[in-house]
């Protein structure tokens, strides 16, 4: 008897020290008000980035972000009716935009410590991203509420200059394609 209640009180205190400490560690972490991640992909596209298997998929799934980041940039500028939030809004697309192509150049590293072949993504790379570059300083000459913007669209031309510089280092440097001989 005397050894059932011993056991009873070691759990009991056990019981209690784990409450304790998971009602500590729960107070650490921060609340969902108090935390609210920037991410700049949403789930869908993140499952897409998760899902390639290579850089070079994720280089041209990054492409394609990043232009729907543009084209969601220039439909917020032309809208006839403003939104409320227009400013917070243009500036988050313009984030993304420079997060999708930041993301992009990185996976060429990714590639080149591989060992992988990126060719058509370097390829595509280069002709979106000189196009892209053509849009957004279109915008910096004179779009309407540049002003709310401008910081914003200088570091997304400034990122994606250093993309394009990167990529065009690439392709002078990457490998070629690996090339089946007959036998």
């Amino acid at each position: 008897m005397l050894f059932l209640q011993r056991r009873a009180t070691a759990l009991t205190v056990s019981l209690v020290l784990a409450s304790l400490a998971g009602a500590r560690s729960a107070s650490a972490r921060p609340r969902p008000q108090d935390y609210t991640p920037k991410d700049y992909l949403s789930d869908e596209e993140s499952d897409k980035i998760r899902d390639a298997l290579t850089p070079d998929e994720r280089i041209k799934l990054y492409i394609a972000f990043a232009e729907d980041r543009l084209k969601k940039f220039d439909y917020e500028l032309k809208r006839t009716v403003p939104e409320a939030r227009e400013s917070e809004i243009l500036n988050g697309l313009l984030n993304g935009y420079a997060g999708c192509i930041d993301d992009g150049a990185d996976q060429i590293q990714v590639a080149e410590d591989k060992q992988m072949n990126i060719h058509d993504a370097l390829k595509l790379m280069d002709t979106k991203e000189k196009e892209f570059l053509e849009i957004l300083q279109k915008y910096d000459k004179g779009a309407p509420h540049l002003d709310d913007y401008r910081d914003t669209l200088e570091d997304a031309i400034d990122g994606t200059k250093e993309a394009i510089s990167d990529a065009e280092d690439a392709e002078k440097t990457a490998l070629p394609a690996p090339v089946r001989r007959k036998q």
